[in-house]
């Protein structure tokens, strides 16, 4: 599914769930962090690459944690959300382990509109 402008959350305040239109992409950038493709260099659509220092932040965040990354499960979206700011939407998607299940791990990203529907920008992983 092509994650066009049309599909998207509403412009309005508040914490909403992620929209099925960005979900497949987190799902893959998740899998590409799991084979150790922190910053994204196989590419993913819909997605920036990441940054060297983000990169590096994640891999190193997820190796102190201790756990290893699992695919984003369909309960993820029941607890992961969005929020408009005015200018972009914030995400924090909640990360599983295969040792644990859901872990207490987030994917912090934002979501622009661009002339070709949204482009996703991974921003880090962390506990909140």
């Amino acid at each position: 599914m092509t994650p066009d402008a049309s599909q998207g959350p509403e412009k309005t305040s508040g914490l909403k769930p992620v929209p099925d239109v960005w979900r497949q992409a987190l799902r893959e950038v998740v899998k590409a962090f799991i084979g150790g493709d922190y910053d994204l260099s196989r590419g993913v659509p819909y997605v920036a690459p990441v940054s060297s220092k983000t990169a590096k932040q994640v891999r190193e965040y997820v190796a102190d944690y201790g756990e290893t990354l699992a695919e984003l499960p369909d309960e993820t979206w029941e607890s992961s959300v969005s929020e408009w700011t005015g200018a972009d939407w914030h995400l924090r998607v909640d990360l599983w382990t295969e040792e644990s299940g859901e872990s207490d791990m987030v994917l912090d990203a934002r979501v622009a509109e661009t002339e070709n529907g949204y482009q996703i920008v991974i921003d880090s992983v962390y506990v909140p």
